[in-house]
């Protein structure tokens, strides 16, 4: 029998709640108002008979002496075919179907099933009866867009089950049973086409965690190349406002090489979320040619939206992203942004009145960030095959000081920094990732020697720009000058991409490899020039058609002749030509 409780005080989404009968951390209550609305809430913390609840929504309305009902449930997502191409909440409301019954202004106490009841799915077995199966293990197939959608003997089931029953194929409903399981106890289980499962707990039914090692191509040269991102691994970007992170993470969810992408809008303005949901249904799917929507799940909550959602947010974004790890798909869930999502757990820490950390945020901030981000890795499942979920999480800085909490928690436990800079931005170059602060620890796609003599030479053209803020160019060797014009045309023709151009917005990995080996020639071809004109005048020419080049079709007839047209103008520079 569920719970009950009355409430003693309210703190803005916070409240706290005299109860009778056992409550557990992370179980879900409904809060009651007068006029009968219940308010969704989530237990955060347990003090002998008193308990502190999140509210999910606006308390207005709420007071002492209020019911509290709870549910015996944790706080869980329900998973199953029908879940991409949606649009959900933090609390995985869809919120398309919410509108249609609210209107533009959404209701207090108002929820909706995440899956739809009588949608029917074409399911296909794969079990026989008999078979002996354990937690996450195929029980069939239905298709769902471009994919096989697993359905899976339920993840709660603790020891191996017997198949005693399974439906034929046809049509069912996701509350249909379709197959009934017996465990080693002699207790039947009944699996459905839909499960479901709480956020705050990994989803773990595989068979072994692998190292990432395999890169996951984003066609995004600077990553790609210089700070590359593996399937499975952790990356963040950093920056301040306006400097293209939400772009960044736009492009890299249409070309990078993913089956699943999960967008997780946890704080972010309501503009830029309104954005995503206006440009994503009209883009085009590089890899089907369908709708990017297909392959693409939206979880939204916006910085005008109740904070503690934000949380859940996250939460929900990781659950449904490891739900399609375990069936061999590779997946990239994008959080947007991070600070955001701190900036709620600082605001509840705050009310439960718990000793704060640096700059007011929870001590245990760094614990949070590194049980979320490790959520992420390769595992090999039970029947061999390999699923990924690959996260990359963006980050908020308050001025775009990297050194706060927030960003410097992110950095101890991730793989890979794409630190974006505000002076790259103010200039014009994307992606603004600043390619001498910036870092990975995974294996890209390029010889590593030779991306490290480009960046080499990117800092010596740094360096050699400093002095020349000083001392002018009169005051510099030509070798320094030729040295920074090749860092800057480095710089211009292969870091930067034109994210509105059908061509350079995305550099596939063959491409890249096949460009950064021309460039690279370039770089180490030892050039002479008469006077500090003639040289500044080649490059610039030089960058131009460079830039044409990247801008047609690879290996096409003008690529070609292109690229005839650039090392024809560099051997006539060369040294001793």
């Amino acid at each position: 029998m569920a719970s009950i409780g009355k409430i003693t005080g309210v703190n803005g989404n916070l409240i706290r709640v005299a109860f009778e009968g056992a409550v557990a951390q992370n179980e879900v209550a409904y809060a009651k108002l007068p006029s009968g609305i219940q308010l969704k809430s989530e237990v955060i913390r347990i003090r002998g008979d008193y308990a502190e609840l999140q509210v999910f929504e606006d308390t207005t309305g709420l007071k002492a002496g209020d019911d509290v009902e709870f549910t015996g449930d944790l706080l869980s997502v329900e998973l199953g075919p029908g879940l991409l191409g949606q649009v959900f909440d933090g609390l995985q409301n869809p919120l398309p179907r919410l509108a249609e019954e609210c209107g533009f202004f959404l209701q207090r106490g108002k929820y909706l099933c995440a899956l739809e009841r009588d949608t029917k799915w074409a399911f296909t077995p794969v079990a026989k009866v008999g078979d002996k199966l354990t937690a996450g293990d195929t029980l069939g197939t239905v298709p769902e867009g471009i994919f096989k959608h697993r359905i899976m003997v339920p993840f709660k089931v603790r020891s191996s089950v017997t198949v005693e029953k399974i439906m034929p194929a046809g049509n069912y409903t996701v509350e249909d049973v379709i197959a009934v399981l017996k465990d080693a106890d002699g207790r039947t289980v009944e699996a459905k086409i839909m499960q479901t499962w709480p956020v705050k707990i990994p989803i773990k039914q595989y068979a072994e965690r692998l190292f990432p090692s395999e890169p996951m191509v984003t066609q995004q040269r600077i990553i790609d190349t210089f700070f590359p991102v593996s399937r499975g691994g952790t990356y963040c970007i950093p920056g301040p406002f306006g400097a293209g992170k939400t772009v960044l993470q736009q492009l890299t969810s249409r070309y990078a090489d993913v089956d699943i992408v999960i967008l997780a809008a946890c704080g972010e303005r309501a503009g830029e979320v309104v954005e995503t949901l206006r440009e994503f249904p009209e883009l085009n799917d590089p890899r089907t040619g369908k709708s990017l929507m297909e392959r693409t799940l939206i979880i939204c909550n916006t910085s005008s939206m109740p904070v503690a959602a934000r949380e859940a947010s996250v939460y929900t974004g990781v659950t449904l992203a490891e739900y399609y790890r375990q069936m061999g798909l590779n997946v990239l869930l994008l959080a947007d942004s991070t600070s955001r999502w701190a900036q709620a757990l600082r605001e509840m820490s705050g009310r439960l009145e718990e000793i704060p950390g640096e700059e007011a945020f929870p001590a245990y901030l760094e614990s949070v960030i590194a049980s979320f981000y490790e959520r992420g890795g390769v595992v090999r499942l039970k029947d061999g095959s390999i699923g990924s979920v690959t996260i990359g999480g963006s980050v908020s800085p308050a001025g775009g000081n990297f050194e706060e909490p927030v960003t410097q928690a992110t950095l101890k436990v991730v793989g890979a920094f794409h630190g974006l800079s505000r002076e790259r931005s103010d200039q014009r170059r994307f992606p603004a990732i600043n390619p001498m602060d910036s870092w990975s620890k995974y294996e890209g796609i390029i010889n590593a020697q030779k991306v490290q003599e480009a960046r080499h030479i990117l800092a010596m053209g740094i360096d050699v720009n400093q002095m020349m803020k000083v001392v002018g160019e009169e005051g510099t060797s030509m070798e320094d000058f030729v040295t920074y014009l090749k860092s800057e045309y480095l710089d211009s023709v292969y870091l930067q991409q034109d994210a509105y151009h059908e061509i350079d917005a995305a550099c596939s990995g063959e491409r890249q490899k096949y460009l950064f080996d021309k460039v690279y020639q370039i770089l180490k071809t030892a050039m002479t020039f008469k006077e500090k004109e003639n040289a500044r005048g080649f490059f610039l020419k030089l960058t131009q058609i460079t830039k044409d080049w990247n801008r047609v079709e690879f290996q096409s007839k003008e690529f070609k002749e292109l690229e005839e047209q650039i090392f024809k103008s560099v051997a006539e520079v060369a040294t001793n030509a």
